[in-house]
């Protein structure tokens, strides 16, 4: 086994035809430092032009998540501190790490088992195979803290059946794994205590390794998501999210009002961002320009008074009262929105490595 690019708070080794990133940063759910993003960069263009590396495991080494999201108290500093500067090399960082994994020529296998969420999900999603547990728990978050839905997901939201992304973008609900699995965000299902196994299994014998998943998943439970399919597919039909806002008020159930008064605790500007996010991506062919349509949103949406203010209230003072500005959806206009998607000036627009 070597291990050439491990810092303290991800290791990358190889065991024989096997590489082997896992996230070691249990205090903080092992969310992502810039740190840890280059040494997985560095660590996976190693991999990828090594003829002995068959395949690529991505996991956990402790703790009780996978990947809760990306630093997001360095990014607030950034905000209010260093005008945006080191904030905005972070994501230039992430997003390369995405596109790599996205376009990686070798099967990457990523377990899912814990908190999977923000930065989480742009290290899993673009793995071939994503394995799922009783334990997954997944989201996109953002619009609580003023951020939006980034790391890929606008790519891989608007590509869910139905509304069910703009509904998991817009409301940053939490699915369980096996509901990860119905709606394809997961490509396996199986139980915690079966993965040392998998993980052993697939590094005597990589070449077997969709094999392997196959035969060690288990039967999920109930995907609770499907019973709500059609009033989420009904309810957030509108790319306008004044519109999603009008028919869950006028549906009356039960459901939507409990949707309705948790739209009401979230960013308007998020949510309206998140919207377009989603609507122009789909459009898209390539990841790239996805990860540099996500970048200019980064860029402007880091030095918006809502992401500073909306981690300060959910995550830094734990209050729960964030004060979002624009307030109302109403003023969160269609040129603010725009702005915020406007090309940056050419030698500041992301590329991929």
């Amino acid at each position: 086994m070597t291990e050439p690019m491990s810092t303290t708070q991800v290791h990358c080794h190889s065991h024989g035809h096997v590489a082997h990133i896992s996230l070691d940063r249990p205090k903080a759910i092992h969310s992502l430092t810039l740190e840890m993003c280059k040494a997985m960069i560095a660590a996976l263009l190693e991999w990828r032009d090594d003829p002995a590396i068959e395949v690529v495991m991505i996991d956990h080494a402790e703790g009780r998540g996978f990947c809760a999201g990306g630093d997001i108290n360095l990014l607030r500093t950034s905000a209010l501190e260093d005008g945006g500067k080191s904030g905005r090399e972070f994501f230039h960082t992430e997003y390369r790490l995405n596109h790599l994994l996205f376009t990686f020529p070798k099967p990457i296998v990523a377990f899912m088992d814990g908190i999977t969420m923000g930065g989480g999900v742009g290290i899993s999603q673009p793995a071939r195979f994503r394995v799922a547990t009783e334990n997954t728990r997944y989201a996109m978050p953002e619009t609580g803290i003023g951020l939006f839905p980034d790391v890929g997901g606008g790519w891989y939201l608007s590509r869910l059946p139905g509304r069910i992304g703009q509904f998991l973008a817009l409301t940053g609900a939490r699915l369980d794994g096996a509901e990860c699995l119905a709606v394809g965000l997961a490509t396996h299902y199986t139980e915690h205590e079966r993965l040392a196994e998998i993980k052993a299994r697939i590094i005597a014998d990589p070449s077997e390794t969709e094999g392997i998943l196959e035969g060690m998943s288990v039967k999920p439970p109930e995907a609770r998501i499907l019973a709500n399919r059609d009033r989420i597919d009904s309810l957030f039909a509108s790319d306008r999210y004044e519109d999603v806002l009008a028919a869950l008020e006028a549906d009356g159930s039960e459901w939507a009002q409990k949707e309705l008064a948790t739209l009401q605790t979230k960013s308007p500007q998020t949510c309206k961002v998140a919207l377009r996010q989603l609507s122009d991506s789909s459009k898209l062919d390539d990841f790239a320009d996805n990860m540099a349509m996500e970048y200019r949103i980064a860029s402007r949406v880091l030095l918006r008074p809502d992401f500073a203010e909306g981690v300060r209230a959910l995550i830094v003072d734990k209050t729960n009262d964030p004060k979002w500005d624009p307030a109302t959806p109403e003023g969160v206009t269609d040129d603010l929105v725009a702005s915020i998607f406007a090309p940056l000036p050419p030698e500041e627009e992301w590329k991929p490595l």
